[in-house]
């Protein structure tokens, strides 16, 4: 499965917020943008992921960052996730998990010593200019943040 790497040019998309409305990366250009992908909203990892992005944000849009997560939850149900934790930044729904593939965040992945067909969590980070600054694959939930804080130079808060 074809994973982007740093320099390469991000592929635009447009899927539907937690509101229901269309969020595009193209729109974004000019600004950084981080796009990180979980498997499921309300689930315990996905959840510690989410509520460290949203407790890192001002330090992220401090440093010129937009936050999109994307999994292929519903919008009612990224809705839902976003009231209960209160996550101040787009959730955005990819149900058909294309997107996904084409960003390499969706295909083979071990869990639990198995093999299967999910979602890889990652993060990407695209930059003024559209292409991938920092690109991370098969990330764990826990003290992410903090890891993709530091690999971009922002002082943890």
């Amino acid at each position: 499965m074809p994973r982007l790497s740093v320099g390469d040019t991000a592929p635009d998309f447009t899927l539907a917020n937690q509101d229901g409305k269309s969020v595009t990366l193209s729109e974004f250009k000019g600004q950084r943008v981080v796009v990180y992908f979980y498997p499921a909203a309300m689930t315990p990892g996905c959840t510690t992921e989410a509520c460290d992005f949203r407790d890192s944000l001002s330090a992220l849009s401090a440093a010129g960052l937009v936050v999109l997560g994307i999994s292929p939850d519903k919008p009612e149900k990224l809705k839902k996730f976003a009231e209960k934790e209160g996550l101040n930044f787009d959730l955005l729904s990819d149900p058909d998990k294309s997107m996904m593939e084409e960003w390499g965040a969706f295909g083979e992945k071990k869990n639990y010593g198995k093999v299967v067909q999910g979602v890889i969590r990652s993060t990407l980070v695209i930059d003024a200019e559209g292409a991938v600054e920092l690109a991370q694959y098969n990330v764990k939930a826990t003290g992410h943040v903090a890891r993709v804080r530091k690999a971009l130079g922002i002082d943890a808060a």
